[in-house]
C-alpha cells in the first residue's frame, strides 16, 4: 500500500480573457425555435430467444392486448414468447419538421431481455409532453453490440440492450414553433451581458439604415430585434442574414478539470502574473509479506503463516518553478510536467491557487 502527499507553493495569477469571432448561428437561436422530446412504448418482435422472460409480466400484457386488437384473444398468463421484447423509444422532433419527415429513433430494452440483435420494432406512437402523438416509429433495430456464449460461460460487447432506427419514424404533425415575423428574439446559448451588448451592436451596424437601433439587448440571454424596412415581408431572408453576422464573443477565463481521468482542459492565453511554485512529494510504502513456520518432524506442533510488515519512507527533493512576466497557464503546466509532475499533481496546484485566491481563472471540476 502507497500513501502519497503532494505540497505545492503558489504564488500571483492573474486574470484572462478570451476573445473569438463566431458567427450569431453558433452563439443564439430564435426563441421559441426548439426541438421536441418524443416518447413511446412498443414491442420489439423477431428475437432469437432474447427477449423477455417470464419475470416481465409487462411484456406479455402488451402482446396479448395487441393480440386482441387484432381479433386474437390469449391470456398473458398463457404466453411464453421469448422472441418479444418490450422497450421505450425516444426521438428529438426537430424545428418546423413537416409532416412525412423521417427523424432518428433510439430504442432500450425496460425487462430482462438480454438483446435486441435482429428485432424489430412494432408501429409506436411518439408522444410529447403534453400527450400529443407528432411520430409513429416502426422498423429493423440496430444494435452496436452483442451477446455471445451459452450457460455461465458469455461474452457480451457494448450493449445489446439498446439500439437505433435511422429513419425510423415519421412525423405526423408539425410541432408549435414560433412565427419568424414582427419583432424576433435571439437567445444566447450561454447568457453573457457582453456578448449580448456585442451582439446587438454588430446588428445595428450591419443591418440598420442609417443608424436606426433595430436591436436591444434586454438582458444577458435575449436580444429583441426589429426588422428594418428593407426586410419588409421577408423574416426567412432577415433571419439568415443575422445568423451569419460574425460577432466577437467574450467568456471567462476556465479550466475544466476532470479528476477520475486526471484530465485537464483550459485556454491557451490565459495570462499570469510571475509565479513561484515549490513541488515534492513523500511516499510511504507498507508492504505485507506471508512466511511459513513449519514445525520439526513427528513433532505435535503445526503449519503456520506469519505475516512480516516492512514499512519504507521516501522523500523526494522538493524543486522549483518559476515563470517570468507574461507567462500563460499553459506555460505553467509545461513547466511543472518538465519536473516530473503528473496530470493530478497539476490538479491539485490549480485547486490550491483558486482557494487561496491566486486564480482568477474559473475551475470547474466535472
Amino acid at each position: 500500500m502507497k500513501i502519497r502527499i503532494f505540497f505545492s507553493i503558489a504564488l500571483l495569477l492573474g486574470p484572462s480573457y478570451l476573445a473569438a469571432s463566431t458567427r450569431i448561428k453558433e452563439l443564439a437561436v430564435l426563441e421559441g425555435v426548439r426541438e421536441n422530446q418524443l416518447l413511446g412504448y412498443g414491442l420489439v418482435v423477431g428475437l432469437a430467444g432474447t427477449g423477455d422472460k417470464r419475470q416481465t409480466v409487462f411484456s406479455a400484457q402488451s402482446l396479448a392486448n395487441m393480440l386482441e386488437r387484432m381479433g386474437v384473444s390469449v391470456p398473458p398468463t398463457a404466453m411464453l414468447v421469448r422472441n418479444t421484447a418490450a422497450v421505450m423509444i425516444t426521438a428529438n422532433l426537430p424545428s418546423f419538421a413537416q409532416p412525412g419527415t423521417r427523424i432518428d429513433v433510439s430504442v432500450a430494452a425496460i425487462g430482462d431481455a438480454s438483446s435486441l440483435r435482429g428485432g424489430l420494432l412494432l408501429l409506436t406512437p411518439l408522444r410529447a409532453a403534453n400527450g400529443h402523438v407528432y411520430a409513429a416509429a416502426q422498423g429493423q433495430v440496430v444494435v452496436g453490440g452483442f451477446l455471445a456464449g451459452q450457460g455461465g460461460t458469455t461474452q457480451t460487447v457494448n450493449h445489446p440492450t439498446s439500439g437505433r432506427i435511422p429513419g425510423g419514424a415519421i412525423v405526423e404533425q408539425r410541432a408549435p414553433a414560433a412565427a419568424a415575423t414582427g419583432a424576433l428574439k435571439l437567445q444566447l446559448n450561454r447568457p453573457d451581458f457582453t456578448t449580448a451588448a456585442t451582439l446587438a451592436e454588430v446588428i445595428n451596424k450591419k443591418l440598420a439604415p442609417s443608424g436606426e437601433l433595430i436591436a436591444k439587448a434586454e438582458n444577458a440571454a435575449i436580444v429583441a430585434v426589429n426588422a428594418p424596412a428593407a426586410f419588409t415581408g421577408r423574416p426567412v431572408e432577415f433571419v439568415a442574414a443575422i445568423e451569419n453576422l460574425p460577432v466577437e464573443t467574450d467568456s471567462r477565463a476556465k479550466i475544466a478539470v476532470d479528476e477520475k481521468t486526471g484530465t485537464i482542459v483550459m485556454g491557451s492565453d490565459i495570462r499570469i502574473t510571475p509565479v513561484s511554485i515549490l513541488h515534492g512529494s513523500l511516499t510511504v510504502e507498507i508492504q505485507t509479506s506471508l512466511a511459513v513456520s513449519q514445525p520439526a518432524p513427528l513433532s505435535s506442533g503445526s503449519t503456520q503463516v506469519v505475516p512480516q510488515v516492512g514499512v519504507g519512507v521516501k522523500e523526494d527533493k522538493a524543486q522549483s518553478v518559476m515563470l517570468k512576466q507574461g507567462a500563460t497557464v499553459q506555460d505553467l503546466v509545461r513547466a511543472l510536467t518538465a519536473i516530473g509532475s503528473t496530470a493530478r499533481d497539476v490538479i491539485a496546484i490549480l485547486q490550491t491557487l483558486r482557494a487561496a485566491g491566486a486564480l482568477d481563472a474559473e475551475i470547474e471540476v466535472i
